[in-house]
């Protein structure tokens, strides 16, 4: 498997509060992107410590012989877990107590995925076939799309859109959802933040991450077209290819 992953804070921010790691773990391979929030400097320190957290527990506890549950289960332990660690950091620090971060994460194994999230960093399965978006967003606008009151487009630029229902760090018991997914041979899997999906459409994903060019270059050609329609937010990606 390839993988590859960017970050950066886009051009009207001051401090980039997105973190992500990538991490073989015996014969998986783990990716995990997060979007912190909670004023200055309050985002940057919870993404860090989620990303942290989660993958040190995941390099722990994740055993070559798992099956796709037991991943499932163990992910939301790792998530509640870095959650805790927020919590405590957040006590601990006047001022950072409504600090949080959004999680989504994939584990890949032979031709298995099972992909995490709270919040709304989101996840796709990209191919010949098309985009689909695998997660959920723990939003208000989503909820409104799933009511019929906006349109998907709509949601995108609404003036709601940041605010999110679930995340690590505000609620004291964090309730990730976790998806399994069958991969194929081409597929590629997509971790991102809504830097970039605000900015660009699904279709131009699926298009940039196709028939773009390389797949080396794909995320810096995703993070240049954020940037040319303004990147208000940071952006942060994670890219990974089956063989």
């Amino acid at each position: 498997m390839r993988i590859w992953g960017i970050t950066d804070t886009g051009l009207v921010r001051e401090e980039n509060q997105d973190a992500y790691a990538i991490k073989a773990i015996g014969q998986r391979e783990l990716a995990v992107v997060c979007d912190g929030m909670g004023g200055t400097s309050g985002g940057q320190l919870a993404s860090g410590i989620a990303v942290q957290i989660y993958q040190q527990e995941m390099e722990a506890l994740l055993k070559n012989d798992m099956s796709a549950q037991q991943i499932a289960q163990t992910s939301a332990y790792c998530v509640s877990q870095a959650n805790d660690a927020i919590r405590r950091e957040a006590a601990q620090h006047p001022g950072y107590e409504r600090m949080g971060t959004t999680l989504v994460s994939a584990v890949v194994w032979d031709n298995n995925a099972l992909v995490t999230n709270i919040g709304d960093s989101r996840a796709y399965l990209i191919s010949q076939d098309g985009i689909t978006r695998i997660t959920r967003d723990h939003s208000v606008v989503e909820n409104m799309v799933e009511n019929g009151e906006l349109t998907p487009e709509e949601a995108r630029h609404h003036p709601n859109r940041n605010l999110i229902t679930r995340a690590l760090g505000p609620d004291p018991q964090a309730l990730p959802d976790t998806f399994p997914v069958a991969l194929k041979p081409g597929i590629f899997l997509l971790l991102c933040t809504d830097g970039l999906v605000n900015t660009v459409a699904d279709q131009e994903i699926l298009f940039e991450v196709i028939h773009g060019g390389e797949p080396d270059d794909c995320l810096d050609r995703l993070l240049t077209l954020a940037k040319q329609r303004g990147a208000p937010d940071n952006v942060t990606a994670v890219l990974m290819a089956t063989p």
